[in-house]
């Protein structure tokens, strides 16, 4: 008696379950007639569960999936291959006033009394549909705003492409018009060459300009766009998660503006040395610890010195700007998991450093132009970069009358060496 009362209880609470469960389950027998429907199931396909039960379920499935019900239940009792039960798919079914909308649909195969029964669990899906479409609206809103940029970008490009010309043009009748003039041929050759560096460097300029304000500018639109888009709490995480992007794409735009900074007191006449007082041991160690926030997951930075305690005189601002473009190279353009290496040295009046990665390494034909300024080698164009990095560590050790040399090879890894002399009024 007791276990007749403990069978109807679990009953009734399987039946409660089912009853208020929020998705839809229908069970069928192996003849493909509905046993039972809950109320979930029957409100989503505006039926009474009455109207339903004692039918074939292809009732609420739209055409061809009517016609091919029967088949696929014989071939599948046939040959026990199964396209649907045990495995779960999208699929379509179809509301009593003809309506048809998307479900997720989970079919499980079980027994009972030797009797086969099937289960289909049923969400809808009409409005998850709904927010893939939006999204997908939006997208097709972006590239179209960004297609309207890129075309107003070419006209200007065209503009300033129209504007060389007519420099060309005027320097041409210039050289023409002063050809006569010896006295002045050696200033106007000088002249042409300075012309057509300035040139290649606009050019350089407006194509790294373009690509490295664009792809953050962009990021930080289509993020601030979708953050519109989620309103509500439960949408905080993808809040977040857009905000970071906009965080980093504005970095990254920081990162291009120091760089311009730097070359814009690079190229002041009147920038002077400071002869600074510095124990070598307490910089380096200040340096690693302000560089590991930039270091790539699982990037070591290794620092040997043999010059211990070694108390220096030089420019502390230039020597770190120099160590901290170097470093960051590295790690730029080398994997997760690798190491790099900063050597210290003390050779008398000169303190020798080098810097050590295990990254890509530079083309040979691109080594020639690596001090040049917005020239990038070809292997790290897809990689952020304002190809001025190493320009502004070449103007910084010439300041302090040191001099840089590099060994690359490509795939394993480059290494760069710095001598810079100590403070003559040190």
């Amino acid at each position: 008696m007791k276990e007749m009362k403990a069978a109807t209880a679990e009953a009734k609470k399987l039946e409660a379950i089912i009853n208020t469960a929020t998705d839809g389950i229908i069970t069928i027998d192996e003849r493909g007639i509905v046993e039972t429907i809950n109320p979930a199931a029957a409100q989503l396909f505006l039926y009474s569960p009455e109207e339903v039960i004692g039918n074939k379920i292809d009732m609420l499935m739209p055409e061809p999936f009517r016609s091919e019900h029967d088949t696929y239940l014989n071939n599948y009792h046939r040959t026990g291959h199964a396209k649907i039960i045990g495995i779960g798919r999208e699929a379509k079914g179809q509301k009593s006033d003809g309506t048809i909308f998307p479900i997720r649909l989970a079919v499980s195969e079980l027994r009972i009394d030797g009797k086969r029964m099937y289960t289909g669990v049923i969400h809808d899906l009409t409005d998850l549909k709904k927010a893939e479409q939006k999204i997908l609206n939006l997208n097709k809103e972006l590239e179209l705003k960004v297609a309207d940029r890129t075309e107003k970008l070419a006209t200007v490009v065209d503009q300033l492409l129209g504007t060389n010309q007519q420099l060309k043009k005027e320097i041409i009748e210039k050289e023409a018009a002063e050809k006569q003039l010896r006295e002045q041929e050696e200033e106007l050759q000088a002249a042409l060459v300075k012309e057509r560096e300035l040139h290649s460097l606009k050019t350089r300029f407006v194509s790294m300009a373009s690509h490295e304000f664009r792809t953050p500018l962009s990021t930080i639109l289509t993020s601030a766009e979708l953050v519109e888009m989620y309103k509500d709490s439960i949408h905080q995480p993808k809040r977040m998660r857009h905000i970071d992007r906009i965080k980093s794409a504005v970095t990254n735009l920081n990162n291009i503006l120091d760089d311009f900074l730097s070359l814009g007191r690079l190229d002041d006449s009147d920038l002077k040395i400071n002869c600074d007082k510095i124990t070598l041991s307490h910089f380096l160690s200040q340096l690693k610890e302000e560089i590991s926030v930039l270091l790539k997951k699982g990037q070591v930075l290794e620092i040997k010195n043999t010059a211990g305690e070694l108390v220096y005189f030089t420019d502390a601002k230039f020597l770190k700007n120099i160590l901290l473009n170097l470093l960051s190279n590295a790690s730029k353009y080398a994997h997760e998991n690798t190491l790099i290496q900063l050597y210290a040295e003390d050779k008398g009046n000169f303190l020798i450093l080098q810097v050590k990665d295990q990254g890509m390494g530079i083309p040979k034909e691109d080594q020639k132009h690596l001090f040049t300024r917005f020239y990038r080698a070809h292997n790290v164009e897809n990689i952020k970069g304002t190809g001025l990095g190493l320009y502004i560590v070449k103007r910084y050790v010439d300041l302090l009358g040191g001099s840089i040399a590099f060994e690359s090879h490509l795939g394993k890894g480059s290494t760069f060496t710095v001598s810079i002399p100590k403070c003559t009024n040190a």
